[in-house]
């Protein structure tokens, strides 16, 4: 059976669960899923570091071969596990999905990431609250060019939900909840009405549902 390492806390891991109910893949029948990182700890032990060098989740055993990168696992499951056709798309819609998985990874997360640790799981009294609110603010502009997109467009690669728009959506979903938790600390939130319909969309049209989170996991 196919085994997933990951707290289902964790974006990245978040990332892969959503897209394994995408597939029509569930845990305990598909898949195990072990509890790793933070809290659940065994991200350090010899087992764990013996398939990730890095120590991170999520982590994917399915037989002999061992995955880790988000994106990149997202990337093998459809092309392994796609019998349905969920996924399966144009070659131009599918590189208009990779391009804003990359976006995501390189550009749009790094700022966000920065004001979601420093808000979640820095202690108050070493929280550098110049850096979080820039980095908000940052993560807000470039979500700015996202919207632009969806003006003309249903989702991240056209009119079809691709598995670019999963780890978009997560990201979102965040900076839409570090404003609502800690909105002086962010600063103003855009109001970006062609991202929240298209977070409508996702969040009525998917399995969006399995991930959702309504609040912060925030580590006092």
């Amino acid at each position: 059976m196919m085994r997933l390492w990951g707290r289902k806390t964790s974006i990245n891991v978040q990332k892969v669960l959503w897209c394994l109910a995408e597939l029509g893949l569930e845990e305990g029948r598909d898949f195990e899923r072990i509890d790793a990182g933070l809290h659940f700890g065994k991200n350090r032990t010899p087992e764990f570091l013996a398939l990730n060098p890095n120590g991170l989740v999520p982590t994917l055993q399915d037989g002999d071969l061992v995955l880790w990168e988000s994106n990149t696992i997202l990337r093998y499951l459809i092309r392994q596990y796609d019998g349905s056709n969920r996924f399966t798309n144009a070659i131009a819609t599918q590189y208009q999905s990779e391009k804003w998985m990359d976006w995501q990874l390189g550009t749009m997360w790094p700022p966000l990431r920065v004001a979601l640790l420093g808000l979640t799981r820095t202690p108050e009294a070493d929280r550098n609250y110049e850096l979080i609110q820039k980095s908000y603010q940052e993560a807000d502009s470039l979500l700015a060019l996202l919207d632009q997109y969806l003006e003309n467009h249903s989702y991240c690669s056209g009119e079809k939900f691709t598995i670019g728009d999963i780890p978009l959506a997560l990201c979102v979903s965040r900076w839409i909840l570090l404003n609502q938790t800690f909105p002086e600390k962010t600063g103003a939130r855009s109001q970006l009405s062609n991202i929240d319909a298209w977070m409508h969309r996702i969040e009525t049209e998917t399995k969006y549902s399995i991930v959702a989170e309504k609040e912060l996991n925030i580590v006092k």
